[in-house]
């Protein structure tokens, strides 16, 4: 088999995909499968109660390959969850930073990954590395720890851990930093002006204490960092990926990136060049919020490596990194045992463990 081949065939592994509804479509079962997708992601409008999201998520492995699929979700706390009750409901991050007890965080998180993994997810987009630097920041606000790095760094390695712990990979975002960002990224393309120095300095720090934390995940930011690249968002930056997130900062594991259905994206670079762009630059695994995005995204992505725009090594390997990390956390695949959830999900001593997190007055000494 030819490498361009092999890159179609691997093609699908590189999606991480949302789609509608609370029962898996037999569209959606079918592009699932075909085209060998990835991964898909959750929202509040798939989610009615455990037992249903289990069923759900049982559903969308059964149209796995040789390899289960990876299915995430955003459940930060606070404001970004898409599961609701009896899931347990996390403060938000800026809350529980003013807390100052790494050492409970990790337990609280620890036991919201046993219920998200419980149902079968397997990929948490948490922790929020960014460091809030600015106050009328509208997309980060309180899902940031702190405003200085030693605070949300101490954070964002118990959370890593916490997750790690329960069988739930963590995806620290959004790098390389949009704490000091003033635009929302789903609406508008935010730019920073930070210089490269102070970046190293304070919006790298908590990144790589995730990384050394054993986090294989990290998502972009789309944000352009204009004094390292003044052409392009860190999503689809070489320089930012490869130059700094790979060889600098010696990163190896998975790059993810943000929903590539945000406007800072589609208004600027366009929805079939998009995705291209993010995987020649750097991108593992992309992020589509709607099952059209991805499939527009799949057949612009097909064609690429058809005319030769995207060479057939940048997917092999990509989706090589994917495998590997699913061979290494997901296997032996087990489906979920839908009526155990009633005794691990919302229970007594979880409530309580919130409540001493709510309970708890001052900083640990």
């Amino acid at each position: 088999m030819s490498s361009l081949d092999e890159a179609r065939q691997r093609l699908g592994e590189l999606f991480i995909i949302g789609f509608n509804g609370i029962e898996l479509s037999d569209d959606t079962s079918a592009f699932l499968s075909q085209a060998k997708i990835g991964g898909v992601i959750l929202f509040a409008p798939n989610y009615e109660s455990p037992g249903q999201v289990a069923e759900l998520i049982n559903q969308v492995q059964e149209c796995r390959g040789d390899l289960p699929l990876w299915v995430s979700v955003d459940q930060e706390g606070g404001r970004v969850r898409r599961f609701k009750k009896p899931f347990v409901s996390l403060p938000d991050a800026q809350t529980i930073g003013t807390l100052d007890s790494p050492k409970l965080l990790f337990e609280v998180t620890a036991m919201m990954c046993k219920e998200l993994r419980s149902v079968g997810i397997n990929i948490n987009y948490a922790p929020v590395a960014d460091i809030m630097t600015n106050p009328k920041n509208p997309v980060i606000g309180n899902r940031a720890y702190g405003s200085n790095e030693e605070q949300v760094s101490k954070m964002v390695t118990a959370v890593v851990r916490g997750h790690l712990v329960s069988g739930v990979q963590a995806c620290v975002k959004h790098f390389p930093g949009h704490g000091d960002t003033s635009v929302d990224s789903h609406f508008a393309l935010p730019k920073v002006d930070t210089s490269p120095q102070i970046l190293r300095d304070r919006e790298f720090k908590p990144f790589i204490k995730a990384f050394k934390s054993r986090c294989s995940m990290v998502m972009t930011a789309h944000v352009l960092i204009s004094q390292i690249d003044p052409e392009l968002p860190a999503t689809l930056s070489t320089k930012i990926l490869q130059n700094i997130l790979r060889q600098e900062l010696r990163y190896s594991k998975i790059i993810i990136s943000d929903d590539l259905e945000m406007k800072a994206i589609t208004d600027h670079y366009g929805a079939a060049e998009a995705p291209v762009m993010a995987v020649k630059a750097g991108c593992d695994l992309l992020i589509y919020r709607t099952e059209a995005g991805a499939r527009a995204a799949y057949e612009a992505m097909v064609k690429a490596l058809e005319d030769g725009k995207l060479p057939p090594e940048a997917v092999l390997q990509a989706a090589e990194r994917s495998r590997s990390l699913k061979k290494e956390f997901l296997m032996p695949y087990q489906p979920v045992v839908v009526g155990e959830l009633g005794q691990k999900i919302g229970i007594p001593e979880h409530q309580e463990l919130l409540e001493k997190l709510a309970g708890k007055p001052t900083a640990e000494a």
